[in-house]
């Protein structure tokens, strides 16, 4: 049965005063260079600042803190892709409760790494998050633990709630939160917080476009169970919102956006040449949502919660490619030429003085619809972005060089 979905302000700060020894207060500073960028006064909450890399450690002690002595003693079972299941494993380790984390096969190999560093039982089950909370639901009622649910329990959503308190705080004149969206709980206590505070400010919620279960869920007034893709933001990835998550967020959500994979990758790639600070594609997802323009913020104050910075090292590399692509700073050229000495380096030539620089490249003389004679030659170059490729592919043209940029290959 599901619980009766009431938090308030008061609440949230009684959250913050039981969970004040628990978990950092995190920084919320100004970045001029993301504010030059987008055109708005744009602040980042550090929240991947906290102990495990997460804002979950806020919710997870505020449950944890609340259990009997009884409970405590059959320890905690909770369904995590991820960074719940670390905020649950550290807080419950800090407390001496045993717990169990449940994770889909796909939770990045890192997470999982770190849940077992910190005590904590990992079953892997599933592909989904959805498999996941149905194997931890059988745990539960197996072995007696109680069940902590990362985002549709009350008291957990009280204590992301105190994410909101920080952010008003630090930024009283805040016009604007954008906030990352998976099951909702974020929103739903960030959003208590903030439009108590500050009724004014506009509550923006932002999920990956394969992944838009508050979205489908908020058009048809109730939780949706959505059909879903893998994404980079595995963070978000929920494809059903919780029902006392909506019944909160419902009352605070101003709009809510989508973005794509390579607009999360070049938000990754973004805060970290900007802001030094290393996120998960769930933690980008705000920076995401301002720079597809969807919300009108120019010259509006914005802070972006940077709600998570657990990403695997070994997506790391694919991801900064897939966001320098977005950003034109890493292309593709094909380049049809007679196959005769001296080709190779003309084109190089062109490619240098242009102040390009090349980063692979590859002959073909046989495959596909080479002519007799000829070869494709294939560049993957370093270009300062956009306008700077297009400078380059007009001087190879002028120089009667045929060439196909990655868009039109």
């Amino acid at each position: 049965m599901r619980m009766t979905a009431k938090i308030s302000l008061q609440s949230i700060q009684r959250a913050r005063e039981r969970i004040g020894k628990f978990i950092a207060r995190t920084p919320c500073e100004l970045s001029v260079g993301l504010s030059e960028m987008v055109g708005a006064r744009v602040f980042v909450k550090l929240d991947n600042q906290q102990a495990t890399g997460s804002f979950k450690e806020r919710g997870a002690a505020n449950k944890l803190l609340q259990l009997t002595a009884d409970e405590k003693k059959r320890g905690v079972v909770t369904p995590s892709a991820g960074n719940h299941g670390l905020g649950v494993a550290y807080q419950a380790k800090k407390l001496g409760i045993p717990a169990t984390i449940v994770m889909p096969k796909g939770a990045p190999l890192i997470k999982q790494s770190n849940v077992r560093r910190l005590g904590a039982i990992v079953v892997l089950y599933g592909d989904y998050y959805a498999d996941a909370l149905t194997k931890a639901r059988e745990i539960e009622k197996e072995k007696g633990q109680v069940f902590v649910h990362g985002f549709d329990d009350p008291v957990v959503i009280e204590g992301q709630g105190t994410l909101g308190l920080e952010i008003v705080e630090a930024v009283p004149d805040v016009d604007a939160v954008i906030v990352p969206v998976g099951g909702g709980g974020l929103i739903a206590g960030v959003g208590t917080a903030v439009k108590a505070l500050r009724p004014q400010a506009k509550i923006i919620g932002v999920e990956p476009e394969r992944y838009a279960s508050m979205a489908a869920a908020l058009r048809a007034h109730k939780p949706v169970t959505i059909e879903a893709s893998p994404t980079i933001a595995d963070g978000l990835a929920v494809n059903c919102v919780g029902g006392n998550a909506l019944e909160i967020a419902a009352k605070v959500i101003d709009q809510m956006l989508t973005v794509t994979e390579d607009e999360i990758a070049k938000a990754i790639l973004v805060l970290l040449e900007v802001e030094k600070t290393v996120v998960e594609g769930a933690g980008a997802a705000p920076l995401a949502a301002m720079f597809t323009g969807k919300a009108d913020l120019r010259g509006k104050t914005v802070v972006l919660p940077l709600c998570g910075g657990n990403i695997d090292v070994n997506m790391m590399a694919n991801i900064i490619e897939r966001g320098l692509v977005k950003d034109g700073r890493l292309a593709w050229l094909r380049t049809f030429v007679s196959d005769k000495p001296g080709q190779l380096a003309a084109i190089a030539r062109i490619i240098a003085d242009a102040g390009a620089s090349v980063k692979d490249v590859h002959h073909n003389r046989a495959f596909g619809r080479v002519e007799p004679g000829g070869v494709e030659i294939d560049w993957v170059l370093e270009t300062r972005g956009h306008d700077h490729l297009a400078e380059l592919v007009l001087k190879l043209r002028e120089k009667k060089i045929r060439v196909l940029t990655f868009e039109n290959v």
